[in-house]
């Protein structure tokens, strides 16, 4: 089995550890006897959609943002038609706004990709910590570091998962993220995967089914990620910021 991850704009997007994200995939993968290629591409670069099995988009700053959606605009119908046959999409921070259909900024709307029909919209007050959600698209906890501007409504999408301490997709919501299809969208980075292997498997296990349909991962050591896990699982569990008792 091949799988082929696709790295957009690393030379702009990739505040956040995004690379540790990368890397995290392609361990897992290979040591499961998959074979796996990363192909980093550049502002002026074509993409290759058909050759792709996972998209990864990072965090960067205003400018870059900017410069990312203008280019995201051009190839707008190429990544709908992507993201529409069940491509793989991991979004994270401002990749998250960049996926939707605009990123409002100081009365600006600045248009996006628009994969899906969510916006986000600039604030001054930054939303920072860290955060452990209760997802049920995983089965799992998730915890991560947020720390952002940008507020970004999902209207009827499901998130990725409760905030059961953090602040999530807006200071008032109750949840972070999205999940639609094989699209992934969070704030929460880190970088998000080493410390949250269940969601690594979950994206790893989405373009395995894609491609080859249904496949079975085998199991891998996973003690010190479980452990890295735990550890901000356990320190935030019994603690408030936000906190809502409804399932998502």
């Amino acid at each position: 089995m091949e799988i082929t991850i696709a790295h957009l704009y690393p030379e702009l997007l990739n505040l956040y550890g995004d690379k540790g994200n990368i890397a995290t995939l392609k361990w897992r993968m290979e040591q499961r006897g998959i074979n796996v290629t990363v192909k980093e591409y550049a502002l002026e670069d074509e993409i290759d959609f058909d050759g792709t099995d996972i998209l990864f988009i990072g965090g960067g700053s205003e400018k870059a943002v900017r410069m990312a959606a203008n280019r995201l605009c051009e190839i707008k119908k190429k990544f709908e038609a992507y993201a529409d046959n069940d491509g793989v999409v991991l979004a994270v921070c401002e990749g998250f706004h960049l996926i939707g259909t605009y990123y409002k900024l100081n009365g600006e709307k600045i248009k996006c990709a628009g994969i899906i029909d969510i916006f986000a919209e600039y604030t001054p007050d930054r939303l920072i910590g860290d955060v452990l959600l209760q997802s049920s698209a995983i089965g799992s906890t998730v915890v991560g570091f947020e720390n952002h501007c940008g507020r970004v409504e999902i209207g009827c999408y499901k998130p990725l998962g409760k905030v059961l301490y953090g602040y999530g997709n807006t200071d008032s919501a109750q949840y972070e993220g999205v999940v639609h299809q094989n699209i992934v969208g969070t704030h929460l980075h880190g970088p998000l995967l080493p410390k949250n292997p269940k969601l690594a498997d979950y994206i790893i296990s989405r373009a395995l089914k894609k491609k080859y349909g249904s496949v079975t991962l085998s199991e891998i050591d996973d003690t010190l990620e479980l452990q890295a896990h735990k550890y901000m699982a356990d320190r935030y569990k019994n603690c408030v910021r936000k906190k809502n008792d409804d399932d998502i």
